[in-house]
């Protein structure tokens, strides 16, 4: 030992020299390194700052034999990546994802599966130890995934209500149908009688959840004309729903549309046709995304908290890495009308 008691420095400093320099046990030092918020802040800060002091650099491939864990965890999108990247909703679900997770060891990586091919890899990485946990959004249908990662031993959670049965696998959603609700309701109480929908996709929870809050909202209602049309949350899609809609009701005078890059193709459509929004048509979208605030007119739109549904799917994932046998229920987040210009 050295004279101050310190252990003698010999090359790559050690995990036990962090510990001695911070004023800490082993333990500590080891449970900060390996990401763990099972410390008090003052240690938490003590043995970042030994780190930095001391160059220490850990040795993850012999972590990863002792702890069986690679410290990465993989949020993955069953969509192209065409959509991915355009929309805003996968953004903000990333940003909060991405924040959640800063404070951890674990890194996030981002994957695409829309095809069976790429289900496959997903559970490949799971199975071969590459991946902690797994993060899932945009599911469709009766989709396995869920249940095979759960089957792999893999932590999972889901951003949307799942359509199928998949067992204890908590979820994140907004109260979509209540938010559907409150938009019609919105549209009737300005006098609007002849009101349509654009459906998202209806193999998503989602699609079907702000179509039933529609329906909802008119139900009993008398004199009131109803009229859908089927879209799948993307702005082409929204387009050729409201080509469809004014072909079958030109006298139609409101749009709940349950995605904003469908409203934003409504708006398109209505212009060409010469139909002046708000004054001839009515049009409200669902996200509340960046897009509402950059359409002509600005969109009033269903705000979801996407960027706090992220962070709380993260947190699922999380609760479940520190506590394996964790009870997960649902997280239904509230979701709030934002009134502008085009209803």
């Amino acid at each position: 030992m050295a004279d101050n008691g310190r252990p003698r420095s010999s090359g790559r400093p050690t995990l036990e020299q962090v510990a001695v320099e911070a004023n800490v046990s082993r333990g500590t030092a080891s449970r900060v390194v390996n990401g763990s918020l099972e410390v008090s802040p003052y240690a938490l800060k003590a043995v970042r700052e030994a780190i930095r002091k001391l160059g220490y650099v850990p040795n993850h491939a012999a972590r990863s034999l002792v702890t069986r864990r690679s410290d990465t965890v993989l949020l993955v999108a069953s969509e192209s990546e065409d959509r991915v990247f355009s929309e805003p909703f996968f953004a903000s679900i990333v940003r909060g994802v991405s924040q959640e997770l800063s404070p951890t060891a674990l890194q996030l990586n981002l994957m695409m599966a829309s095809s069976t091919r790429q289900h496959d890899r997903v559970e490949q990485l799971v199975r071969n130890g590459h991946v902690d946990g797994v993060m899932l959004i945009s599911l469709h249908g009766d989709d396995p995934l869920p249940r095979n990662l759960v089957d792999a031993g893999a932590p999972v959670a889901v951003i949307g209500r799942p359509m199928s049965e998949v067992g204890a696998v908590p979820y994140v959603d907004a109260d979509n149908e209540s938010g559907a609700r409150t938009a019609t309701e919105y549209l009737y109480r300005q006098g609007r009688r002849r009101i349509a929908t654009i459906t998202g996709s209806r193999d998503m929870a989602a699609g079907l959840d702000r179509l039933s809050g529609y329906r909802s909202a008119l139900r009993g209602r008398r004199g009131v004309t109803r009229l859908v049309a089927h879209g799948d949350f993307g702005q082409a899609s929204g387009e050729a729903a409201m080509r469809e809609l004014l072909a079958k009701d030109p006298a139609l005078d409101a749009v709940f549309a349950a995605s904003d890059p469908m409203a934003a193709g409504t708006l398109r459509v209505l212009r060409a046709a010469g139909r002046r929004v708000p004054d001839d048509v009515a049009v409200i979208g669902f996200d509340d995304s960046e897009l509402a605030r950059n359409t002509e007119p600005q969109l009033t739109s269903v705000s979801q908290p996407t960027h706090q549904m992220g962070r709380k799917l993260a947190e699922l994932v999380i609760a479940q890495l520190r506590e394996p046998d964790t009870a997960l229920g649902p997280v239904i987040l509230p979701t709030e009308l934002i009134f502008r210009a085009s209803a």
